[in-house]
Order: C-alpha cells, then sequence, then structure tokens
C-alpha cells in the first residue's frame, strides 16, 4: 500500500509513528458522555498515546463520536475491561504506574509527577469520579491545582491538561524523537496505517 501513497503523506504516517509514546496510556472509567470520551480521545491522538483503554463496571461502553474525536479513533486503537483487578494487572505486569485524577488529602500535584516513565493516567466518571477500587489499587492518585472558586474541571480538560503536561516532559527529554517500538514491528504499523 506504500506505493500508493504520496511521499507527503507516508512522510506524515512515519513521522506520527515515530513520536507515538507507548510508554504513555490513559485508562478512561465509566465515564458517561460520550461527548467527553470522544474528546479524550482526540487530545490521545494530539500527544502521541496510542492506545485507551475503557474501563467500564457499571456504565454502557461509550460509542465515540467521530466529529467531536476529529477521527481520532481510526488512529488510537482501544481496548476494553469491566474489571478494575484485570486492567491493573495487565498495566503493572507491563511495567507501568498508574496515577488516578482525585481531588483528596493524599492526591500528589500533577506536576510532581515524572511522565518520563511508564504511566497510566485513570480519569473517572464526570459525577462520581473514580471508583473505591481504583483508588485502592493505583500506584497514587493526582490532582490538578486550581486558584478558582470551582474546584474540578471538565474531565475531557483534565485529561487535556494532563496529557499536555506529559508531553512537555516527554519533549524536554527527546522522548519524541525515536520510536520507541522495535524496527520490525514499527515498519508493520506503518504497513498497517497506509491501509487506513
Amino acid at each position: 500500500m506504500r506505493q500508493f501513497k504520496t511521499e507527503k503523506r507516508l512522510n506524515k504516517i512515519t513521522k506520527t509513528l515515530v513520536e507515538r509514546q507507548h510508554s504513555l496510556a490513559v485508562i478512561i472509567e465509566n465515564v458517561h458522555d460520550p461527548h467527553n470520551v470522544s474528546a479524550i480521545f482526540r487530545s490521545c491522538d494530539a500527544v502521541g498515546v496510542p492506545n485507551v483503554s475503557l474501563l467500564y463496571t457499571n456504565e454502557d461502553f461509550p460509542k465515540i463520536n467521530r466529529i467531536t474525536s476529529a477521527s481520532s479513533q481510526k488512529w488510537v486503537t482501544k481496548d476494553t475491561y469491566s474489571s478494575v483487578k484485570e486492567c491493573f494487572d495487565d498495566y503493572h505486569t507491563n511495567g507501568f504506574k498508574i496515577y488516578a485524577s482525585l481531588l483528596s488529602e493524599d492526591a500528589v500535584d500533577l506536576y510532581d509527577i515524572d511522565f518520563t516513565e511508564k504511566v497510566a493516567v485513570v480519569l473517572g466518571n464526570e459525577h462520581r469520579g473514580i471508583s473505591d477500587e481504583v483508588k485502592e489499587l493505583a500506584d497514587a492518585v493526582f490532582y490538578i491545582p486550581m486558584h478558582g472558586m470551582i474546584q474540578s474541571l471538565n474531565v475531557s480538560v483534565a485529561a487535556a491538561v494532563t496529557l499536555y503536561e506529559a508531553q512537555r516532559q516527554r519533549r524536554e527529554k527527546g522522548l519524541y524523537e525515536k520510536s520507541e517500538l522495535p524496527k520490525e514491528e514499527f515498519e508493520k504499523l506503518v504497513d498497517e496505517w497506509c491501509k487506513k
């Protein structure tokens, strides 16, 4: 399929795949509004997060809105979980630290997290936040500092703020300059993206 792509398009695909951050992930727990989920996918694509885990234990799995997501679901893969333990076990087995967004006394400041490690960020339901099980099993909970009267952001905005801090740290360390994937796996992905 590569031969059917223009040089400009092939360069865009290759550059985007080089910059994909396979050591950075997002877990969405029971976020109800599909527009919020779609907006999170869009931010993930923009920052280079290649995969989103949908962790839904008491909400229906959301339908990704093509317009809100700007078709980012085409470029960001997803997997689904209906068990917090199973999801977190998978991430921990693969060497990820899991940080969940929560406004609480024991939460760490977003800007004190080292996002250059293997990190998965959990964002919870718009009204309930993260579940007690997520809080218990996460490596830490974090908050986004705020200086106004309102104490929380829309979940999709919180995702964007968090991911752009991760991007800032990773850019400073040069993590966007070289693919994290082995050459063979990288070339296979280029071929797959050329078919999209």
